[in-house]
């Protein structure tokens, strides 16, 4: 069932017209749960609430695969303007963003210029950013894209997939940049012929990579609702003494409150 919800959202998020429909009336329809909020205001007021509560937040703007370039330099705005809240507020997020929503499905160009821009703003504030991975499509140049952009900035990250064959030796090729990723299990629907089909081979795959990036000694965000895989890195964390401020576990909003919590409190 989860992976047929999946496939559907990820069409439906490809779809023109069911992308704006989702935009304007997604709230209506039970999302609001997972959502922070419709504006950046009512967005930072929850962040206010989630780091009383011992809690780091990563702010996303939800949207995809723009097709004007009018669209990538409003969606390059509203993060600009994310970025000035969360200074102005005084709370403690960064920013994760897509770049397909930043242009680049429109050109390399337009989505460097407007990466070049946020991230511009996110230095001022000394802030940092996150680069969310799409679909396999996009991979190699969303990896591409970061080692031009890492040239110039050193407060922007990355997002890895473990269902990817090609996923180990991507965390071989970005330990020379001792890059600050997110290693993520795979959202996307892809083929066989790039990433592993089974459950177990994921998750094996997930484990290794976690383990490969930390003990590379670098910053590992674990995004994942996987208890197995938070006491698989917890016990990696014991074994090699990695230290607390090497790692952080993330997890989406709305989603397994009390391992949150739990977390939070070890």
């Amino acid at each position: 069932m989860e992976l047929i919800m999946r496939n559907m959202f990820q069409s439906l998020g490809k779809n023109t017209s069911a992308n704006k429909l989702a935009k304007k009336y997604g709230l209506r329809f039970g999302a609001g749960r997972f959502v922070a909020g419709e504006s950046i205001k009512s967005a930072i007021e929850v962040v206010k609430r989630l780091n009383s509560e011992g809690k780091v937040v990563t702010l996303d703007h939800l949207g995809e695969f723009v097709y004007t370039e009018e669209e990538a330099l409003e969606s390059a705005a509203m993060c600009i303007q994310t970025l000035d809240a969360i200074n102005e507020a005084g709370v403690n997020s960064n920013l994760s963003l897509k770049m397909t929503s930043l242009g680049l499905d429109i050109s390399k160009e337009l989505c460097m210029k407007n990466m070049r821009k946020i991230l511009d703003r996110a230095k001022l504030y000394n802030n940092f950013v996150r680069i969310d991975m799409e679909d396999y499509a996009h991979c190699q140049l969303s990896i591409d894209i970061y080692k031009e952009l890492r040239k110039e900035y050193d407060n922007v990250g990355l997002v890895i997939q473990a269902y990817l064959y090609r996923t180990e030796q991507d965390i071989v090729d970005l330990n020379q940049l001792k890059a600050n990723l997110r290693l993520v299990k795979g959202a996307y629907k892809e083929s066989t012929s790039v990433a592993f089909p089974e459950k177990n081979e994921v998750d094996e795959n997930y484990k290794k990579i976690i383990k490969q990036h930390l003990l590379n000694g670098n910053y590992t965000a674990i995004a994942t609702h996987d208890e197995t895989m938070i006491e698989y890195t917890k016990s990696v964390v014991s074994e090699h003494q990695i230290p607390k401020n090497q790692f952080e576990f993330q997890m989406l909003y709305g989603i397994c409150e009390e391992i949150q919590a739990r977390l939070v409190k070890e």
